[in-house]
């Protein structure tokens, strides 16, 4: 009985800190190229996970606004920019929440899920159904 007992609160546990394993710095990688174009902070706040440009790879770029975008994103610095809010736990994974492409200055509904052990952090953008979108791999920045 001692040992069920055990082995329930080490799922438990471990089911408790996989929700942490999101939280952190992750490198964002250009598709074409596999070069590092940012860094990103993940973190939760409100109940919710949110993720910030922390410093954009390319020195020449660190001071770019976000001039394709509107609202209160409108010719907002992108380095330092908070452009993912809103995700909520759903199961193993992040879901129900936004993303903004500071190129295109657009906001699509966002999901975030771990892949490679939590090595890597699956980005999913897309209008409607999560069908209709793309993906980007980040890497876990050490």
């Amino acid at each position: 009985m001692l040992k069920k007992l055990l082995l329930a609160s080490a799922c438990c546990l471990s089911l408790a800190v996989s929700a942490n394993d999101y939280v952190g710095q992750w490198h964002t990688v250009n598709e074409k190229t596999n070069e590092v174009e940012s860094l990103v902070s993940i973190y939760m706040e409100d109940n919710q996970l949110k993720g910030r440009i922390e410093q954009i790879a390319d020195p020449e770029s660190r001071d770019k606004l976000c001039d394709e975008c509107t609202g209160e994103f409108k010719n907002q610095k992108i380095e330092g920019m908070t452009f993912i809010w809103g995700l909520t736990k759903d199961g193993d994974k992040y879901d129900d929440g936004k993303i903004l492409d500071p190129a295109s200055g657009k906001i699509y509904s966002a999901s975030l899920s771990l892949i490679d052990g939590g090595e890597k952090l699956k980005v999913r953008g897309y209008l409607g159904f999560a069908l209709l979108g793309r993906t980007q791999v980040w890497l876990k920045a050490n």
